[in-house]
């Protein structure tokens, strides 16, 4: 459980989102009680950038905290995934097997996105499933257009890459879509810019359940110097 259970973690997320906060103002940390388990859901065409940011920061919790984040890929199959860029990566779960619990599902864009994995049934069932039982999911860069095909966004104000807002808007048009931010947090859902703006929503999940002092010390440990004020974001109540 995470402090007294799920009842604790939406209330301190609620204090944290108080719309008479700026947005900046970050409020009490989660400080969760266990080790979370993070999935990054990878595909053929996956981008380095996106995978490999929310990975790095993620991962270094555990160099931190007692109670850091497992964090761990899954494909469709337990193939060898491809990257856009050559690199070849072994996944650690496929959809079929026995996968721990996911607290939090993140989504890196990939070069079919937009196209052919949104018509990929088994990948959106999964993500629709899983994402809707995490605690938080995040997309990077176009990843978000899978969360909006599996039905994760609606109701959720998002952003994806610069680039692609327009298209976005297009494909899903009921949806409120931020443009000049580096990412949205609504609720449960983090969406980004994805790039190499990617480490920014993964150092403010890091902010958000393990306070500043925690986000500070892995982004020195990446040679970045992470300050939210500088960060231009949307968190909606």
């Amino acid at each position: 459980m995470i402090k007294s259970g799920l009842a604790t973690l939406f209330l301190t997320w609620v204090i944290s989102c108080n719309p008479s906060n700026p947005t900046t103002e970050m409020g009490p940390p989660v400080l969760p009680d266990r080790v979370l388990n993070a999935a990054l859901v990878i595909v053929d065409g996956v981008y380095n950038s996106e995978l490999i940011a929310p990975m790095d920061v993620l991962h270094h919790t555990v160099f931190h905290t007692e109670q850091g984040i497992k964090v761990f890929t899954i494909a469709p199959e337990s193939d060898t995934i491809t990257s856009f860029e050559g690199l070849r990566i072994l996944p650690d779960y496929s959809f079929s097997d026995t996968i721990p619990k996911i607290d939090i599902l993140i989504v890196p864009s990939a070069e079919h996105s937009m196209t052919s994995d949104l018509n990929n049934t088994e990948l959106i069932r999964f993500v629709q499933k899983t994402g809707q039982q995490a605690l938080y999911v995040m997309s990077l860069c176009d990843g978000a257009f899978v969360l909006a095909k599996a039905g994760l966004l609606e109701t959720h104000q998002c952003t994806t890459f610069p680039g692609d807002i327009e298209k976005f808007k297009a494909t899903f048009p009921a949806l409120t879509v931020h443009k000049d931010v580096s990412f949205v947090h609504d609720r449960r859902m983090i969406t980004s810019a994805g790039g190499a703006r990617s480490y920014d929503p993964a150092l403010y999940l890091v902010e958000l359940l393990y306070g500043k002092e925690v986000a500070i010390k892995i982004g020195k440990g990446l040679v970045i110097d992470w300050n939210l004020e500088a960060i231009e974001h949307t968190r909606v109540p």
